[in-house]
């Protein structure tokens, strides 16, 4: 069995998954962890082509499979021989819906932002294979094993791959089966659960144990250190520009590099959810090509992670170019590299660093520079430099947006202004200005050192994506609150009485609009005290009981839109 914890939850969260939801079909568990899992190999005449897609019944369109043929090999042969691993992402074509799972949608609210699935795009975790090979026209055996999935879980799915991809080139598609069996067992992902995933024979868990083969210690984090080091001095800069969602391509030499980079950009904003598109490795066979290189509309909000040398050509007019050299752990950190301007790029090609003109709003800390100097010069393992690192970005995202979540918060109307017999108030509107006003007593300075422009980069992130998606969800949230409180006003309330005091059509009209607010509330899964619903049915139930036998049955009847 291979335990893992996904995230942390309530235990009342892994119970309250309503009975209805947990009627399983065949490969529902499966859908609930990978969409589908595809081989892609070489065809002298056809080029890249999926030769397989496990289990068969799986859905992908024409566009979908193009995709995956390009994301799955290195883009323009970058001498990866042997076996390579790296992450891709492309957007998904058409909605679908799983069978399983309105518990697994409840629960994924919950969720921390880095385990959060996504909704309209797939990732694929690729284990690529090119050795020598004479027997072959070409001279070479290139084949990719691929995992599709709409779950950030990077760790666990390379992890994965590494133990069943190397025995798949030797067995082939029995073996394949054999996993995806596996995988069909396992229990669904459920925050705050420690789960058995039996596949093929190994044990992962995430707490040491003298039983188990292999540790995980996270799901989805990557090397934050490793990632960084080649451009250690400028890691506050680039937090910056992830946070206001500024266009940035990473140049890297293969497309593990360029993935796992691209993925601790998105990271080091946590816990707060990257909202613009990212692509960890993206080719020039993508659909958004065109979009993206083109000079005649500024560059969209988006991280590219990219190998082919022609994009140092076809990007150089973007903002933001981070370069990647060969990622090594070094036994000292790289010498200061001064951030170099966009117009060097092309005669200092392959020199690792950052190019843009881009002026930080904050003062660089040299703390954080001098505490992981000292870790490499005593040679801390670089999974203690990474939890410093992540520790760092986790208390600045968090030092700049408490005060944000702060202000939010008095948008909320007072629960004394909710009464059970009117609309619940609505949240007041955000005002830039007041927003503003409170950062001089209870802004970033409460629980950050950091000197500098803390209000230029308010301003600027109040325009970004980050800022949008983020207040969006907010909004959601509370207004989904102030239904909830509406709806446990109208609990307290003593209906059958009130029924009785108003007209039959009244009356009425009431028992459809509280039996549409109870079917609103278990679809949007609205955060209630337990015994609300059934309180609020058992209301219905009694004024229905009052009412005239034909109303009665006409009711009893009436469902709900």
């Amino acid at each position: 069995p291979v335990c893992l914890r996904v995230g942390a939850g309530s235990a009342e969260e892994e119970t309250a998954a309503p009975g209805r939801c947990l009627s399983l079909l065949p490969w529902d568990r499966f859908s609930a962890w990978l969409h589908c899992v595809c081989v892609v190999g070489f065809d002298l005449e056809l080029g890249q082509a999926v030769e397989v897609i496990y289990p068969q019944h799986s859905k992908l369109t024409d566009k979908e499979k193009t995709s995956i043929c390009y994301l799955s090999f290195p883009d323009s042969n970058s001498g990866c021989l042997g076996d390579t691993q790296f992450c891709f992402r492309f957007r998904q074509s058409s909605s679908r819906r799983l069978s399983l799972h309105c518990m697994l949608d409840q629960l994924d609210r919950d969720l921390p932002v880095s385990l959060k699935k996504d909704s309209a795009y797939y990732y694929g975790y690729v284990y690529f294979r090119q050795v020598r090979d004479k027997t072959l026209k070409r001279g070479y055996f290139q084949k990719s094993l691929v995992l599709i999935s709409k779950l950030p879980y990077i760790h666990l799915f390379h992890t994965v791959l590494r133990h069943i991809a190397p025995e798949y080139f030797v067995k082939n598609e029995p073996f394949l089966e054999a996993v995806c069996s596996d995988v069909d067992h396992w229990p669904p992902p459920v925050p705050g659960k420690t789960l058995n995933l039996p596949i093929m024979g190994i044990i992962m868990k995430v707490n040491e144990d003298t039983q188990i083969s292999i540790a995980l210690p996270t799901v989805h984090e990557v090397d934050l250190f490793r990632c960084f080091c080649p451009v250690f001095f400028h890691i506050q800069m680039l937090w910056e520009l992830v946070l206001l969602g500024e266009p940035v391509v990473v140049m890297a030499p293969s497309p593990s590099e360029s993935s796992d980079t691209v993925l601790a950009l998105v990271s080091c904003i946590s816990p707060l959810k990257y909202c613009s598109d990212f692509r960890p490795y993206f080719t020039i066979h993508d659909s958004e090509f065109k979009e993206y290189t083109t000079r005649t509309q500024a560059p969209p909000s988006v991280i590219l992670g990219v190998t082919n040398p022609f994009f140092a050509k076809t990007l150089q007019h973007w903002p933001h170019i981070v370069r990647i050299g060969e990622i090594k752990l070094p036994g000292e950190v790289p010498k200061q590299v001064k951030v170099k301007k966009l117009k060097n790029l092309k005669t200092l090609d392959s020199k690792p660093g950052v190019y843009t003109s881009y002026k930080p709003y904050l003062n660089r800390d040299e703390e954080i520079i001098k505490q992981l100097q000292k870790g490499v010069q005593q040679k801390r393992p670089a999974e203690a430099q990474s939890v410093i690192l992540r520790r760092y970005f986790l208390e600045l995202t968090q030092s700049f947006i408490i005060p944000l979540e702060r202000y939010v918060a008095s948008l909320m109307p007072l629960q004394k202004s909710i009464s059970p017999w009117k609309s619940p108030p609505q949240l007041r509107q955000f005002s830039q200005e007041d927003f503003m006003k409170t950062l001089e007593k209870a802004g970033p300075q409460l629980t950050s050192g950091l000197k500098g422009d803390w209000i230029g980069l308010y301003r600027h992130f109040l325009k970004s994506p980050n800022f949008n998606g983020w207040f969006r969800t907010r909004r959601k949230e509370m207004t989904q609150k102030l239904e909830a409180l509406h709806l446990e006003a109208l609990c307290n309330e003593d209906l059958l009485f009130w029924s009785q005091k108003h007209t039959e059509v009244e009356t009425v009209d009431l028992v459809l609009k509280l039996k549409n607010k109870l079917f609103q509330a278990d679809r949007e899964h609205l955060p209630m005290k337990p015994d609300t619903m059934e309180k609020l049915q058992m209301h219905i139930d009694t004024i229905i009981l009052a009412l005239p036998d034909d109303l009665q049955d006409i009711l009893l009847k009436t469902g709900t839109t």
